[in-house]
């Protein structure tokens, strides 16, 4: 079953991250699992998210992958689309995960300078979801993630699939060789969901 992934990068991050590369030579190595949709994010959190649901409205995706605060994003788009969502190592709580870098920024990927504010941290608490539904989840994890705890995603996201890598850090190194995994997960997603309906 083909699929459109929309890839979410996380922060001070974009689409030529490893983890973006990888995933788009998985999909050319495998093109009937699908394509991919990775766009650079505003590094405003409310920006960022107008352009997501716009490209979701337009492109329509069926399926999320989000990275850190990507997949802070992608728990918010998959709620208020209702698609299934791979979430590695995410950001659980941006606007506290967030408050050390408040002021001037750089990204390397893009060379932007900006501003991050008090403002935007209140951006973050506006979009999370006031309820999740656990089945549209599938969160890859690992122990030695030095960035976010991996606990956190444990129990925020109880009832969801969970994969926890013991001794894998927050970029994940393992992710090339989840990614049939992945197609895996987001096919059975839809199938659950046509047997359900029929």
């Amino acid at each position: 079953m083909s699929q459109r992934y929309l890839y979410l990068h996380g922060f001070q991050s974009g689409p030529q991250s490893l983890k973006a590369r990888e995933t788009a030579a998985w999909l050319q190595q495998h093109p009937a699992a699908g394509q991919l949709l990775c766009p650079q994010l505003s590094p405003y959190p409310a920006e960022a998210m107008r352009q997501l649901q716009l490209l979701v409205e337009q492109q329509q995706p069926t399926a999320l992958i989000g990275s850190s605060l990507g997949g802070f994003y992608a728990t918010a788009l998959a709620e208020r689309y209702r698609l299934p969502a791979v979430l590695i190592n995410p950001a659980i709580w941006p606007e506290r995960e967030l408050q050390h870098f408040l002021g001037p920024l750089h990204n390397p990927y893009t060379g932007e300078h900006y501003r991050l504010g008090r403002e935007h941290m209140q951006q973050l608490v506006a979009m999370r979801p006031a309820r999740l539904t656990p089945a549209r989840y599938y969160l890859l994890l690992g122990t030695a993630d030095a960035v976010l705890d991996w606990r956190e995603a444990v129990r925020h996201y109880a009832g969801a699939r969970q994969l926890v890598r013991n001794g894998d850090d927050h970029r994940l190194q393992a992710w090339p060789q989840l990614l049939p995994g992945v197609a895996r997960f987001v096919d059975d997603y839809y199938r659950r969901q046509a047997s359900a309906a029929g």
